[in-house]
């Protein structure tokens, strides 16, 4: 299975935090599946770090973007036909960082890994 990791779900699994539910480690732990990480996952984390509201992450995106070079993930850029996507979603969610993530998941077929319930309303696949 293909799986892009939400922002938090990334940032969970990096620290090892307990939030992330055990199924998820254990699928995150799984050689059988692709794992990605939307660089804008990077941009929304120096956002947040700049602003003092990512404790959860020591180091900021430098950290971050470090540590995704050194696991076995994916880094997406983001491309013209997910923005274009963009437009087309419907507004269950605000965050424009959520929304480019729910169109990425679309337009490569990923299966998003997320807590939010805001983007468990589009008709994206994902696990929690």
């Amino acid at each position: 299975m293909k799986l892009l990791l939400d922002t938090h779900t990334a940032i969970w699994w990096m620290n090892g935090h307990e939030k992330l539910p055990p199924e998820v480690k254990s699928m995150l732990s799984e050689n059988s599946h692709s794992l990605y990480i939307s660089i804008v996952s990077a941009w929304e984390i120096a956002i947040k770090a700049s602003l003092g509201k990512l404790p959860e992450f020591e180091g900021g995106v430098k950290a971050f973007l470090a540590t995704v070079a050194a696991i076995p993930v994916v880094l997406l850029p983001i491309m013209p036909k997910h923005i274009e996507m963009v437009e087309t979603l419907p507004f269950h969610h605000k965050d424009p960082f959520d929304r480019l993530l729910v169109a990425t998941a679309l337009a490569e077929n990923l299966t998003i890994i997320t807590a939010d319930e805001s983007i468990q309303k589009y008709d994206v696949p994902w696990i929690w």
